[in-house]
């Protein structure tokens, strides 16, 4: 119980900027227990969604939607949209995979990756102001939905993906197995079935595939993964899901 309450704790610290305090033994022991991301993924969703839920009831719409926002990033740090700025950097390098690899391991941020950052922020935030204002589906359990289906599609490439080098990426895919990826879907798919039903397992899915595109679309360049394309597939994740259930808010009118 010990070990699996550090992993959790430590994944608090992995995954978001809630000082909880992180150490490598504890880093370890969330690498023994990958599963737990879409866990932290739900619990991050919960406090999204009360900072919307009392956004929604004093702001408009335009301004909840920028209030979740910011939210987002202030309690996930900027670590997965820099691993998406990176992936859009390397995808839009042009040459052999080893300039690619270069391209994304580069610190400064190119086009590629500044155009992809914007694309899925306008989308996120597109998204958001689209469900409070048609108020169809409940923007809480939306939050929550769309937070725990990023988390499940970092475990999902790390579960089939190939480490590309070492550094955090390579231990997230080495220690992530399988089995990991099942419970993490059936950790995420209660969540988001009991939430918003259909459409919240149709979110799940939907990111999950998106994942999978990252992932094939990181082996066509770069012959494998890294932290970055995890990370990236974090933020896919996030806008996938809201996209998804955006489009079914708008079908509903």
């Amino acid at each position: 119980m010990s070990e699996f309450l550090s992993a959790l704790r430590s994944g608090f610290g992995f995954l978001t900027t809630i000082p909880v305090g992180i150490t490598m033994e504890g880093i370890e022991r969330l690498m023994r227990h990958i599963y737990l991301f879409p866990v932290i993924g739900a619990v991050l969703g919960i406090i999204l969604a009360v900072i919307g839920l009392i956004s929604s009831l004093i702001l408009p719409p335009i301004v909840t939607a920028f209030v979740i926002i910011l939210s987002i990033y202030y309690f996930t740090g900027f670590n997965h949209i820099d691993g998406l700025a990176d992936f859009g950097d390397g995808i839009a390098s042009h040459g052999t995979r080893e300039k690619k690899i270069a391209a994304m391991r580069d610190t400064s941020v190119g086009t590629g990756g500044l155009i992809l950052c914007m694309v899925a922020i306008l989308g996120v935030f597109s998204s958001l102001f689209s469900l409070i204002e048609t108020n169809m589906l409940p923007l809480p359990f939306v939050l929550i939905t769309a937070e725990t289906s990023a988390k499940q599609s970092m475990v999902t490439v790390a579960a089939f993906g190939r480490k590309l080098h070492e550094g955090f990426g390579s231990i997230t895919i080495d220690n992530t197995k399988r089995s990991d990826f099942i419970a993490g879907m059936v950790f995420s798919g209660m969540v988001c079935y009991l939430l918003l039903g259909i459409p919240g397992a149709g979110a799940l899915i939907i990111s999950q595939l998106s994942g999978l595109l990252v992932l094939n679309t990181a082996n066509h360049h770069f012959g494998g993964a890294s932290g970055d394309v995890v990370g990236a597939s974090n933020e896919v994740g996030r806008l996938t899901a809201l996209l998804f259930l955006g489009g079914i808010a708008w079908m509903q009118l």
